[in-house]
C-alpha cells in the first residue's frame, strides 16, 4: 500500500483529515518472544503458550509496548513527507491499551492528522491513531502521537 506523499508546505492543509489505513500485520509468538528478549520482560502471559492457554486471555498476549511500537512502521505506510530531511518521534500525549492482542492476531492502523504546528526547524504533527484488532469491536491501542518533520 503506497504512502500518501506530501511536502512540508502541504502538510498544514492536511490537518483535520484522516490520512489512511495501513495494511494488516500479524503479531506472531516469535515477535512476542523477540520483544521479550529485547526488553527482559519474560512474564509467562507473553512467552509461555501452555501456561497462557489457561490464563485470563486463553493464549499468550503481546506486550502492550510491543503493540504500541508497531505504530511507527504502520504510520510509515501512510504518510511520506518528500522534502523532510528528518522525521523524528517527539512523544505521546495519550496511550490506552484497550484490548489484549493474542499471539496470531492481526492489527492495523487508522490514523488522522489532528494538527500541524510550526516548530524550530520544521513542523510538529499531532496524529490520532487507532490500532484496530481484527475481529474485535474494541481496538488494541488508542494513541495520540507527536512527530516532527524537519526541513
Amino acid at each position: 500500500m503506497p504512502a500518501r506523499t506530501t511536502t512540508l508546505a502541504e502538510l498544514p492543509g492536511l490537518a483535520g483529515t484522516e490520512i489512511g489505513t495501513s495494511a494488516w500485520v500479524t503479531v506472531t509468538q516469535e515477535r512476542i518472544d523477540t520483544f521479550a528478549d529485547a526488553t527482559d520482560d519474560h512474564q509467562w502471559i507473553h512467552v509461555d503458550p501452555a501456561r497462557a492457554a489457561s490464563g485470563p486471555f486463553g493464549a499468550p498476549v503481546a506486550h502492550g509496548f510491543l503493540t504500541l511500537s508497531l505504530f511507527i512502521p504502520l504510520w510509515s505506510q501512510l504518510l511520506e513527507v518528500t522534502d523532510a530531511t528528518t522525521l523524528v518521534n517527539y512523544g505521546l500525549d495519550k496511550v490506552r491499551f484497550t484490548s489484549p492482542v493474542t499471539a496470531g492476531s492481526r492489527i492495523r492502523l487508522v490514523a488522522s492528522l489532528t494538527s500541524v504546528t510550526e516548530v524550530r526547524g520544521g513542523l510538529q504533527l499531532a496524529v490520532s491513531g487507532v490500532l484496530e484488532l481484527e475481529g474485535s469491536e474494541r481496538p488494541a491501542v488508542v494513541v495520540e502521537f507527536l512527530s516532527r518533520a524537519l526541513a
